[in-house]
C-alpha cells in the first residue's frame, strides 16, 4: 500500500499482517481524498476506527493540519504508530481507545471525521448520534463513513449530501444540516 498523492506520494506504509484490519481499497481512498481535495488543506481531522493509520497520512500528504487517530486494538495503534514514524509524523496524536469511550471525552470540533468501523458492528448510528449531541463536527465539516453497500447510513442529525459505489463498498458523505 503506498500513498496515492501530495508530498508524501509513492512512499510505502508497512505491510499490514493482521486479518482484523481490513484497509481501504487504494481505488476507494483515492476516489474519497479526489473529492475532497479542495476542502482538505488545513483541516484538523478525526479518523475513527483508523486500523493501518493510511486514511490519516493521506490526509496530512495532501494538506491537512493535523490528524487524530483512535483505535481500540493495539495492533492497529502500533501499525499506525510506525506508519507516521516512516513518514516524519511522529507529533500526530494515535489514540488506544474505543471509539465511542473517546467521543465520550472529546471537547474538540473537527473539519473531516472519517468513519470506518467494522462493518455489521452496529457502530455507525451510536457514533454519529456522539458526534452530533456533543457537536464534534466543525460548522461546514465533513463526515465520510465507509460501509458495506448493502447497508443504509440511518441518521437524520446530518445531512447525505453525496453517497458513491465502488463494487461493494460505499462511501457516504454527511455534513450539518443547515
Amino acid at each position: 500500500m503506498r500513498i496515492d498523492s501530495g508530498i508524501f506520494k509513492g512512499r510505502k506504509l508497512i505491510e499490514n499482517k493482521y486479518e482484523h484490519i481490513r484497509p481501504t481499497t487504494d481505488k476507494v481512498r483515492q476516489a474519497l481524498f479526489i473529492k475532497l481535495q479542495f476542502f482538505l488543506p488545513g483541516k484538523k481531522v478525526l479518523d475513527l476506527f483508523c486500523g493501518t493509520g493510511a486514511m490519516s497520512i493521506e490526509a496530512l500528504s495532501r494538506g491537512a493540519e493535523s490528524v487524530t487517530m483512535v483505535d481500540k486494538d493495539a495492533r492497529s495503534v502500533a501499525m499506525s504508530k510506525q506508519n507516521l514514524k516512516n513518514m516524519g509524523l511522529d507529533e500526530q496524536k494515535v489514540i488506544k481507545c474505543d471509539a465511542l469511550v473517546f467521543l465520550d471525552k472529546c471537547e474538540e470540533a473537527f473539519d473531516l471525521i472519517i468513519l470506518d468501523p467494522p462493518y455489521k458492528s452496529g457502530l455507525y448510528g451510536k457514533v454519529l448520534d456522539k458526534i452530533y449531541q456533543k457537536k464534534l463536527l466543525s460548522s461546514d465539516g465533513v463526515i465520510v463513513c465507509e460501509h458495506a453497500s448493502v447497508d443504509k447510513l440511518e441518521n437524520s442529525d446530518f445531512e447525505i449530501y453525496d453517497e458513491k459505489k465502488y463494487g461493494n463498498i460505499t462511501l457516504t458523505y454527511l455534513k450539518n444540516k443547515k
